[in-house]
């Protein structure tokens, strides 16, 4: 096995041979472009979020080819079965380049393939995990409807036998990136009676099959990075099943538990990058001496500084090889929580000059944050959500008690 000062020495030279070094932000008032980096909250053209989907795969296939795109992953599947040590320098040594941003990727990398490795045929894992890890394939995941939301005991897509294999008809929504997307880990009903999470199975559906249809779902800031997914007889292979018939929840619970230890490890937390720059804002409009302002900033500063802590225990967790725990849902609500009290402090701030674009640099591009930021509260399980999760696992509080037939 190589050894962790080889590794690094091979990833410093690929990352050098293949990108430039990341330049340090400029923190002036005025300098550069002031467009804040939002993970996906900012408004942006289809055209430019299409370019930005393009180039995530193109880097995410040279890292695979060279070894460095699923470096914990089974040798079969693509990966190198190194511990996660590696992953961790690998990400600490991307971070020094501007690599592109693969946050279009990260639903099939973080929860298609956890989903399948743990649930799906030996046949199906050869056949799509090397794949979803090259970014050949983007996944998506067809959860959420509109008559069950986060309640996805209660879905009403179903799957029936036909053939060899299954016919499946529903409504999905608030499927990210399933106009980019080429499988759909989707979960529908395919047994009637008992407990409403039994009778579910999960399979993968070809995003480009005969009875698919994506419709973009046009948000208050502009982008449609969301969708509403038909599937109107779309048939499936019993190849395509992942996990057994009617054990879907066991493949649900893996899949969310996979997200909110995405979310909880910091990864998509943007939070003291988003805090400098209001601060630096603060301190040109002259806020910064108004004792509400300040009251605000400084609770921010200690909520911020509480996720960090957060991430820092999911990822310890990581490191001593235990399953993720409810620190992802804890990391979750809380990152949800902050951008919330960061678009309020910003109001504060700005007031009409957020509404209005006068053309000034560094104030009404504020305005992606509070038009994006309430999404983040639904997105990956809502708050109610989560703090069921906190209340029942981490307090050991009675179940919610479920509505009567």
């Amino acid at each position: 096995m190589i050894d962790l000062e080889t590794f690094s020495a091979e990833a410093s030279g690929f990352l050098a041979s293949h990108l430039k070094r990341r330049e340090h932000a400029d923190t002036r008032w005025g300098a550069g472009s002031d467009r804040i980096e939002l993970h996906g909250l900012e408004r942006r053209s289809d055209a430019e979020v299409a370019a930005e989907v393009a180039a995530a795969r193109s880097w995410q296939a040279q890292c695979f080819d060279a070894g460095y795109a699923w470096i914990t992953g089974p040798l079969a599947y693509g990966g190198r079965e190194l511990a996660a040590a590696y992953e961790r320098r690998w990400r600490e040594l991307e971070q020094e380049f501007a690599a592109p941003d693969r946050t279009s990727l990260n639903i099939g990398l973080g929860m298609l393939v956890p989903a399948i490795l743990a649930h799906g045929s030996p046949e199906l894992r050869a056949e799509v995990l090397p794949g979803l890890n090259r970014g050949d394939l983007v996944g998506c995941q067809l959860f959420s409807e509109p008559g069950a939301g986060s309640d996805l005991a209660n879905i009403a897509t179903t799957a029936v036998r036909h053939g060899d294999g299954w016919m499946i008809r529903g409504h999905k929504v608030w499927t990210s990136k399933a106009q980019f997307g080429d499988l759909g880990l989707c979960i529908a009903r395919t047994g009637a009676g008992g407990p409403p999470q039994r009778g579910l199975t999960v399979f993968l559906v070809d995003m480009h099959a005969p009875g698919v249809e994506i419709r973009p779902l046009r948000q208050m800031n502009g982008r449609a990075s969301f969708n509403e997914v038909f599937l109107d007889d779309v048939g499936v292979s019993a190849a395509r099943r992942v996990g057994d018939v009617d054990d879907g929840w066991s493949v649900v619970r893996t899949t969310l538990t996979n997200e909110r230890a995405g979310v909880g490890s910091g990864a998509t937390a943007p939070g003291p990058r988003l805090l400098a720059r209001i601060l630096c804002l603060a301190r040109h409009s002259g806020a910064a001496s108004e004792p509400c302002v300040r009251q605000q900033l400084a609770d921010i500063y200690t909520r911020v500084r509480l996720v960090d802590l957060t991430a820092q225990r999911v990822q310890a967790a990581g490191r001593a090889g235990r399953a993720a725990g409810p620190e992802g849902s804890i990391g979750k609500l809380a990152h949800a929580g902050n951008l919330q009290r960061m678009s309020a402090a910003v109001t504060s701030i700005l007031g009409p000059r957020l509404a209005a674009d006068t053309g000034e640099w560094g104030e009404y591009v504020w305005s992606d944050l509070v038009l994006g930021a309430p999404g983040v509260r639904v997105a990956g399980g809502t708050d109610e959500i989560q703090r069921n999760v906190i209340a029942e696992r981490v307090l050991g509080l009675p179940r919610e008690p479920e509505a009567s037939a």
